[in-house]
């Protein structure tokens, strides 16, 4: 089963079966969003990856410098482990890791959360790649990959039971879009996948056909 199945199954049956209290909120901040996206703000294929430190789900720092030196690095964001979506979009990574691994890519997963709440996700989804947390969304800003979710919102998030504050350190309910980038081992940005639409991810297959497009 792709991972584009999983994501909408899930959509369909949340949207289905929730009350329009929850849904109807979702449903015109992300379409608000979507019509209003500039993809132009975006990094694009050929620029340069701004460099990065961010610390690991156990504290520790790591730079982008370090991760690259390894050779071609792919970074994929999520919003946080509330996200069912970004679970499963992790899972179908974790999946094809050793893919990864022997075609000599790191992965790594970006988020907003703190490091306490990444190492949940990680334990969660038992995910054996990095996961780095980009408090305040200094780094995903950096990149022109985020929302700005409307106050709206807010009801939704309390009625559901997530805390921004304790999760990400501050409740601005920014959060990345569904992102994955593509780095070669000279720090230059060569495939990404940017969508305003949080339900889109990246199938892990297509960055696999990136990954051997390098070499050719």
């Amino acid at each position: 089963m792709s991972l584009a199945v999983e994501l909408n199954a899930v959509y369909t049956d949340f949207h289905s079966t929730a009350p329009v209290a929850l849904t109807g909120p979702i449903k015109k901040s992300t379409s608000d969003f979507v019509a209003s996206f500039n993809a132009n703000g975006a990094i694009k294929v050929g620029d340069k990856l701004p460099s990065f430190r961010l610390s690991d789900a156990s504290g520790k720092e790591v730079d982008s410098a370090s991760l690259i030196a390894n050779g071609p690095l792919l970074i994929t964001f999520y919003r946080g482990n509330w996200c069912p979506f970004c679970n499963l979009a992790l899972r179908a990574l974790q999946k094809h890791l050793e893919d990864f691994k022997a075609k000599g890519v790191t992965l790594v997963a970006i988020t907003p959360e703190l490091p306490d709440t990444s190492l949940s996700t990680t334990e969660k989804n038992e995910l054996e790649f990095t996961v780095l947390s980009d408090v305040g969304n200094v780094f995903a800003k950096k990149l022109g990959i985020t929302f700005q979710q409307p106050n709206d919102m807010r009801s939704v998030f309390d009625t559901i039971g997530i805390n921004f504050k304790e999760r990400n350190g501050d409740d601005s309910l920014v959060v990345p879009l569904p992102a994955t980038l593509l780095v070669d081992k000279s720090g230059v940005v060569r495939n990404t996948f940017i969508d305003p639409d949080y339900v889109h991810r990246l199938e892990p297959t297509t960055a696999l056909e990136w990954v051997d497009a390098l070499k050719n």
